[in-house]
């Protein structure tokens, strides 16, 4: 083995060429793998009291944020995605949310829930939203159960008194 060649010296420099590349993609695996990790443990989001949390998911909808709202709400109660669903629509729709607010630490009274109850027919749920501030959910709701445009919707909350 006295002499190598330079055909040998081009193989050894591929070989240790590969090596080092594969050295390199497994410690930069490992890294990511090491700060994938460090990514979730953030601090979670600190628990919304249940009319924070009807506002600012209020606030998403009506900013036409839904998926948005979705999101908070799942985050702040732990639902899954089908009942925070439910909960947005019925938030849209101008109705107390269903479920109420099941996030640990709420205690409300079995059958009690937080949000005022409306009256039951449309100009009655509308009349409320409007008398409490929330005239765009009005409209949202109208519009939702009647299938008017948005102007048409608008006059009859304007109507309302």
């Amino acid at each position: 083995m006295g002499n190598i060649g330079p055909t040998e010296l081009l193989v050894l420099a591929v070989l240790l060429a590969v090596l080092l590349a594969v050295a390199a993609l497994f410690l930069l695996g490992v890294i990511r793998l090491a700060t994938r990790g460090s990514r979730g443990s953030a601090a979670p989001r600190p628990r919304l009291d249940p009319a924070e949390l009807h506002r600012q998911a209020t606030g998403l909808i009506t900013a036409g944020k839904t998926i948005q709202a979705v999101k908070l709400v799942r985050e702040q109660t732990g639902l899954g995605l089908a009942d925070a669903k439910r909960y947005t629509d019925d938030l849209a729709a101008g109705r107390p949310p269903y479920p109420a607010f099941p996030h640990p630490g709420h205690t409300a009274a079995p059958g009690h829930t937080t949000a005022p109850q409306p009256a039951a027919d449309l100009a009655g749920r509308a009349r409320h939203l409007k008398a409490t501030g929330h005239t765009e959910q009005a409209v949202l709701l109208v519009r939702g159960e009647t299938g008017m445009n948005d102007a048409d919707a608008r006059r009859f909350v304007d109507s309302l008194t």
